[in-house]
Protein backbone atom coordinates (compact mmCIF):
# COMPACT_ATOMS: atom_id res chain seq x y z
CA UNK A 1 0.00 0.00 0.00
CA UNK A 2 0.93 3.32 -1.07
CA UNK A 3 0.82 5.80 2.02
CA UNK A 4 1.12 9.34 1.51
CA UNK A 5 2.10 11.68 5.01
CA UNK A 6 0.35 14.83 4.97
CA UNK A 7 3.41 16.75 7.12
CA UNK A 8 6.81 18.45 5.93
CA UNK A 9 8.12 17.07 8.97
CA UNK A 10 10.78 14.48 7.98
CA UNK A 11 11.51 12.78 11.13
CA UNK A 12 7.50 11.51 11.28
CA UNK A 13 7.94 10.36 7.88
CA UNK A 14 11.36 8.57 8.42
CA UNK A 15 9.29 7.08 11.78
CA UNK A 16 6.43 6.35 9.83
CA UNK A 17 8.55 4.53 6.95
CA UNK A 18 10.21 2.12 9.24
CA UNK A 19 6.87 1.28 10.92
CA UNK A 20 4.70 0.58 7.71
CA UNK A 21 7.77 -0.55 5.73
CA UNK A 22 7.68 -4.07 8.18
CA UNK A 23 4.31 -4.40 6.58
CA UNK A 24 5.34 -3.97 3.04
CA UNK A 25 4.07 -0.81 2.78
CA UNK A 26 5.68 3.00 1.50
CA UNK A 27 5.47 6.28 3.14
CA UNK A 28 5.80 9.14 1.03
CA UNK A 29 4.91 13.31 1.62
CA UNK A 30 1.96 14.03 -0.11
CA UNK A 31 3.08 16.24 -2.57
CA UNK A 32 0.54 19.12 -3.50
CA UNK A 33 2.55 21.35 -6.74
CA UNK A 34 5.65 21.23 -3.69
CA UNK A 35 3.77 23.30 -1.09
CA UNK A 36 3.72 23.00 2.35
CA UNK A 37 -0.12 22.27 3.34
CA UNK A 38 -0.94 24.69 6.36
CA UNK A 39 -3.29 23.07 8.20
CA UNK A 40 -6.55 25.22 10.06
CA UNK A 41 -5.90 23.96 13.48
CA UNK A 42 -8.66 23.88 16.34
CA UNK A 43 -6.20 23.38 19.27
CA UNK A 44 -8.81 24.09 21.53
CA UNK A 45 -10.77 21.45 20.63
CA UNK A 46 -7.92 18.96 21.62
CA UNK A 47 -5.64 16.65 19.72
CA UNK A 48 -8.36 14.61 18.45
CA UNK A 49 -10.35 17.05 16.91
CA UNK A 50 -7.18 18.21 15.14
CA UNK A 51 -6.15 15.02 13.45
CA UNK A 52 -9.78 15.03 12.38
CA UNK A 53 -10.06 18.69 10.71
CA UNK A 54 -6.52 17.63 9.39
CA UNK A 55 -7.71 14.48 7.96
CA UNK A 56 -10.75 16.16 6.46
CA UNK A 57 -8.83 18.67 4.79
CA UNK A 58 -6.10 16.98 3.29
CA UNK A 59 -9.03 14.87 1.71
CA UNK A 60 -10.42 17.64 0.23
CA UNK A 61 -7.29 19.16 -0.86
CA UNK A 62 -6.77 16.39 -3.38
CA UNK A 63 -10.52 16.18 -4.03
CA UNK A 64 -10.16 16.10 -7.77
CA UNK A 65 -6.59 15.56 -8.15
CA UNK A 66 -4.08 12.94 -8.99
CA UNK A 67 -4.26 11.76 -5.53
CA UNK A 68 -7.91 11.22 -4.98
CA UNK A 69 -8.53 7.52 -3.90
CA UNK A 70 -4.82 7.45 -2.30
CA UNK A 71 -4.54 6.39 1.33
CA UNK A 72 -3.66 9.80 3.32
CA UNK A 73 -1.88 9.24 6.20
CA UNK A 74 -2.07 12.38 9.18
CA UNK A 75 -0.85 12.99 12.66
CA UNK A 76 -0.93 15.13 15.77
CA UNK A 77 1.09 15.34 19.11
CA UNK A 78 1.70 16.89 22.35
CA UNK A 79 3.21 17.18 25.27
CA UNK A 80 1.10 16.94 28.70
CA UNK A 81 1.54 18.01 32.19
CA UNK A 82 0.55 16.46 35.17
CA UNK A 83 1.03 19.25 37.27
CA UNK A 84 -0.58 21.98 34.70
CA UNK A 85 -4.13 20.53 33.20
CA UNK A 86 -3.84 19.83 29.27
CA UNK A 87 -0.84 21.95 28.99
CA UNK A 88 0.44 22.18 27.08
CA UNK A 89 -1.23 20.13 25.59
CA UNK A 90 -2.22 20.54 21.73
CA UNK A 91 -0.48 24.11 21.27
CA UNK A 92 2.60 22.35 22.54
CA UNK A 93 4.24 23.54 18.96
CA UNK A 94 3.14 27.32 19.36
CA UNK A 95 4.27 27.20 23.24
CA UNK A 96 7.64 25.99 22.30
CA UNK A 97 7.46 28.25 19.63
CA UNK A 98 6.76 31.32 21.77
CA UNK A 99 8.99 30.45 25.22
CA UNK A 100 11.38 28.08 24.05
CA UNK A 101 12.41 25.12 26.16
CA UNK A 102 14.25 27.24 28.55
CA UNK A 103 11.24 28.68 29.46
CA UNK A 104 8.98 25.61 29.02
CA UNK A 105 11.56 24.62 31.84
CA UNK A 106 11.20 27.89 34.33
CA UNK A 107 7.57 27.04 33.80
CA UNK A 108 7.96 23.42 34.82
CA UNK A 109 9.91 24.53 37.88
CA UNK A 110 6.58 26.00 39.46
CA UNK A 111 5.82 22.65 40.37
CA UNK A 112 7.84 19.78 42.50
CA UNK A 113 5.67 17.47 39.98
CA UNK A 114 7.35 16.59 36.37
CA UNK A 115 4.93 13.68 35.66
CA UNK A 116 3.84 14.26 31.91
CA UNK A 117 3.66 12.35 28.64
CA UNK A 118 3.43 12.83 24.93
CA UNK A 119 -0.13 11.47 23.57
CA UNK A 120 -0.45 11.51 19.60
CA UNK A 121 -3.80 11.14 17.47
CA UNK A 122 -2.65 9.14 13.85
CA UNK A 123 -5.17 8.81 10.63
CA UNK A 124 -5.61 6.84 7.94
CA UNK A 125 -8.48 7.38 5.10
CA UNK A 126 -8.79 6.42 1.14
CA UNK A 127 -11.57 9.16 1.10
CA UNK A 128 -14.05 6.15 2.33
CA UNK A 129 -13.38 4.45 5.33
CA UNK A 130 -11.40 5.85 8.25
CA UNK A 131 -8.87 4.20 10.61
CA UNK A 132 -7.67 6.59 14.08
CA UNK A 133 -5.19 5.12 16.79
CA UNK A 134 -3.37 7.02 19.52
CA UNK A 135 -0.26 6.60 21.25
CA UNK A 136 0.74 7.47 24.66
CA UNK A 137 4.07 7.86 26.26
CA UNK A 138 4.47 8.70 29.76
CA UNK A 139 7.52 10.35 31.47
CA UNK A 140 9.34 12.94 33.67
CA UNK A 141 10.29 15.90 32.02
CA UNK A 142 14.04 17.06 33.34
CA UNK A 143 15.26 20.03 34.56
CA UNK A 144 17.74 20.86 31.85
CA UNK A 145 18.62 20.01 28.10
CA UNK A 146 20.11 16.71 27.85
CA UNK A 147 20.92 15.54 24.27
CA UNK A 148 21.22 16.91 20.66
CA UNK A 149 18.98 14.65 18.75
CA UNK A 150 15.33 14.73 18.13
CA UNK A 151 12.90 17.44 18.06
CA UNK A 152 10.96 19.89 20.04
CA UNK A 153 10.89 18.62 24.16
CA UNK A 154 12.62 15.37 22.63
CA UNK A 155 15.35 16.94 24.58
CA UNK A 156 13.77 17.50 28.51
CA UNK A 157 11.39 14.33 27.95
CA UNK A 158 12.57 11.02 30.04
CA UNK A 159 10.25 8.07 28.90
CA UNK A 160 9.54 5.76 31.54
CA UNK A 161 9.81 2.82 28.96
CA UNK A 162 13.41 3.86 28.55
CA UNK A 163 17.18 3.51 30.33
CA UNK A 164 16.72 6.94 31.96
CA UNK A 165 17.81 8.89 28.98
CA UNK A 166 15.91 11.94 27.56
CA UNK A 167 14.30 11.00 23.48
CA UNK A 168 17.39 13.91 22.15
CA UNK A 169 19.67 11.37 24.34
CA UNK A 170 18.61 8.13 22.46
CA UNK A 171 19.15 6.11 19.14
CA UNK A 172 16.23 7.55 16.40
CA UNK A 173 15.41 3.64 16.44
CA UNK A 174 15.63 2.98 20.21
CA UNK A 175 12.98 5.81 20.64
CA UNK A 176 10.87 4.93 18.12
CA UNK A 177 10.96 1.32 19.51
CA UNK A 178 8.28 3.10 22.17
CA UNK A 179 7.69 6.57 21.38
CA UNK A 180 3.67 7.54 21.55
CA UNK A 181 3.87 8.39 17.51
CA UNK A 182 5.16 5.10 16.84
CA UNK A 183 2.70 3.41 19.43
CA UNK A 184 -0.17 5.19 17.60
CA UNK A 185 1.87 4.27 14.21
CA UNK A 186 2.08 0.33 14.69
CA UNK A 187 -1.66 0.60 16.19
CA UNK A 188 -2.97 2.20 13.08
CA UNK A 189 -0.53 -0.14 10.85
CA UNK A 190 -2.56 -3.55 12.46
CA UNK A 191 -5.87 -2.17 11.90
CA UNK A 192 -5.48 -1.23 8.33
CA UNK A 193 -3.96 -4.71 7.64
CA UNK A 194 -6.33 -6.30 9.94
CA UNK A 195 -9.00 -8.78 8.20
CA UNK A 196 -11.78 -6.98 9.53
CA UNK A 197 -10.72 -3.73 7.40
Amino acid sequence: MRILFATSNQYKIQEARDIFGELGHTVEPLPLDGLIINFEEPKHLGLDSVAESKIDQALSLISGTEFEGSYILVEDSGVFTSFFKDWPGASSASVLSNLGLDGFLEKMSESNNREGEYRAVAIISDGQKKWKAIGICKGIFSKERLGEGGFGYDPVFIPSEGDGRTFAQMEPSLKSSFSHRAKALKSLSFLIDSPSK
